[in-house]
């Protein structure tokens, strides 16, 4: 078969996604309990955005950077788990190769962009702690709108190549994904060209975005607890430290899921681990993001509550 030809068998391909159980009663179940999970993390991240956008105390640069992170977390869970609660209940399911080749690339942007995110948060609260006297100069309206506009389209630009090199590989006749969406690892093993090139380029982007942006937010988190411990009173510490550990929690969930997903060569791993560990940040990390900050920020809860008073 030529190349050609190939490329047309690929570009009419339809994948099926197995999932995770074929058991009737397993699929109610987890149909249910994911559907109720997507409502609470779309419920949460919207209260986020409208309590940030209705209170005027929360016009910060850190809240500006939650909403942000917010709207994120929407798109993000949007682009796995309506298609996922589709194909559970389905008899067949399946997903075409373009609206694969979408949802990977979405999946890898948004994902990288989340990473540039909470970067760009670890170094407003580093800004915060350790130069509070010059906070106000480096953090103006204008270069907070850079960082997060640079986050998202740097995210856009990262999501191209990986998504384009595995669009151009073949996967002759066989179509069937064992996983609840369309993820890197599954794609490489699933296809009959040689991947290593493709591995090779995918492991060196994910090393290079997951690492720079963990090791400046480790960095600044270094940084904010040198200054934490030189503060004297211990109320004095425990209020400076509140600002942050929100994200810092935020932060140590996100990087653990995908540091063990993308940083080793986990292409050997069980599809059941696979399928587990991608539980954890496409469904569980976008509701607990909400969780955590509502519930351990006090400026946060104080502004919810004079809204809900209000109307």
């Amino acid at each position: 078969v030529s190349f050609q030809e190939m490329t047309n068998v690929t570009a009419l391909l339809e994948f099926k996604l197995l999932g995770f159980s074929s058991n009737p009663h397993s699929q109610i179940l987890l149909f249910t309990v994911f559907l109720v999970v997507y409502i609470l993390t779309i419920l949460g991240n919207v209260i986020i955005i409208l309590v940030v956008t209705l209170e005027p105390q929360l016009h910060s640069p850190m809240y500006k950077f939650l909403k942000n992170l917010s709207y994120l977390e929407i798109c993000y869970t949007t682009t796995i788990v309506p298609k996922m609660l589709a194909n559970i209940l389905a008899k067949r399911k399946s997903i075409s190769f373009s609206g694969c080749m979408a949802q990977l690339y979405c999946f890898i942007s948004l994902g990288a962009t989340e990473c540039y995110l909470l970067a760009v948060m670890a170094y407003d609260r580093f800004l915060a702690v350790c130069e509070p006297l010059h906070y106000g100069g480096a953090m103006t309206f204008e270069s907070c709108t850079r960082l997060a506009v640079g986050s998202w389209v740097t995210g856009v630009f990262t999501g191209f190549l990986p998504c384009l090199m595995v669009s151009r590989l073949n996967f002759c006749n066989y179509n069937l994904i064992d996983h609840f969406f369309c993820d890197i690892s599954p794609l490489l093993k699933l296809s009959c060209s040689d991947t290593t090139v493709t591995e090779a380029v995918i492991f060196i982007i994910s090393f290079l975005v997951l690492s720079s942006c963990f090791l400046l937010t480790l960095f600044s988190y270094l940084l904010i607890i040198l200054s934490i411990l030189k503060i004297p009173s211990a109320s004095g510490k425990r209020t400076t430290f509140s600002t942050c550990s929100s994200h810092l929690m935020v932060v140590t969930v996100y990087y653990g899921t995908m540091i063990s997903m993308y940083v080793r060569l986990t292409y050997n791993l069980s599809s059941k681990i696979n399928k587990a560990v991608s539980v954890l940040y496409t469904v569980v990390t976008p509701l607990l993001n909400p969780v955590i900050y509502s519930l351990r920020n006090k400026a946060f809860k104080k502004a919810l509550e004079k809204i809900v008073l209000r109307h």
